[in-house]
């Protein structure tokens, strides 16, 4: 299936993939240049690249659901809003 494909998340969608390179197939899948950016910023650059994955912005102190999911991206902010980890489909 190609990315651009995927249906919006949820449902989650894997389908064989096990990993973040699998399912970016010809997009981008990891950002390492947002750490340090504000989350929701973070979050429009993403959706900009990639408009076939749901992007999560996550506060301290909630849990990622473990599920992988080719269709989803979880980004990791600290208490000031600023994205703490690097986003990654999955």
């Amino acid at each position: 299936m190609v990315g651009a494909s995927w249906p919006h998340y949820p449902p989650c969608v894997s389908e064989d993939c096990t990993n973040a390179a699998c399912c970016g197939q010809e997009f981008k899948y990891v950002w390492p240049e947002l750490i340090g950016k504000p989350a929701s910023e973070a979050a429009e650059i993403i959706k900009k690249i990639n408009p076939a994955i749901t992007i999560l912005i996550l506060k301290p102190g909630f849990i990622r659901l473990e599920n992988f999911c080719c269709n989803r991206v979880y980004v990791f902010s600290d208490g000031n809003g600023i994205v703490s980890e690097v986003p990654t489909i999955g």
